[in-house]
């Protein structure tokens, strides 16, 4: 992934979700409050980052190996965690699923900003990465926090308004970085 790539995705995302927080919309609103128990939330975060997962597994290198010749019980036995933790452990699995995707794609874009010291602006990219491992962190550990969070945060309007602001604000920033290299 080249740079100007890694640095418009992630402003694209930001200006959107900031776009959405901006007018405080209900549907907005109770979709978000909603998300950290969703079901739809959990099959499409927790199995995206899944799959996504399995297939970094599968295409493992024998370096990445400790025991065994071939990658298929590893894939079979992490799918099967998967499918398992669904079933038994329902709870905030889209809040991890959140997390594990968050992890998942900061590994393509910091690949993208590596060693790339003639561009400095780059590290607007770099700082919101590192950013969103630090919560990915936090959240998978204690997911329960993003839905204290969202109650927090739509308990007066402003504070949404203003954290759809920075959000935009940022992912603009992005943008236009972006298009600096």
């Amino acid at each position: 992934m080249s740079l100007f790539l890694a640095t418009l995705l992630p402003g694209l995302f930001l200006t959107a979700l900031g776009a959405l927080l901006l007018p405080n919309h209900p549907v907005v609103i109770s979709t978000l409050k909603a998300l950290p128990r969703s079901v739809a939330g959990t099959l499409v975060f927790f199995g995206g980052g899944t799959l996504w997962f399995l297939v970094r597994v599968a295409n493992m290198g024998d370096a990445d190996r400790i025991l065994g010749s071939s990658n298929t019980p590893w894939v079979v036995g992490f799918a099967a965690l998967g499918v398992l933790s669904i079933k038994y452990v329902p709870d905030f699995l889209a809040v991890r699923g959140l997390g594990i995707l968050a992890l998942l794609t900061a590994s393509p874009l910091l690949d993208a900003a590596f060693m790339q010291y003639d561009h400095p602006q780059r590290l607007f990219l770099v700082t919101l990465v590192f950013a969103a491992i630090v919560a990915a962190l936090y959240l998978v550990a204690v997911p329960y926090r993003l839905r204290d969070f969202f109650q927090w945060l739509f308990a007066a309007p402003g504070r949404a308004r203003a954290l759809g602001a920075g959000l935009l604000a940022y992912g603009l920033l992005l943008n236009v970085v972006a298009f600096t290299y």
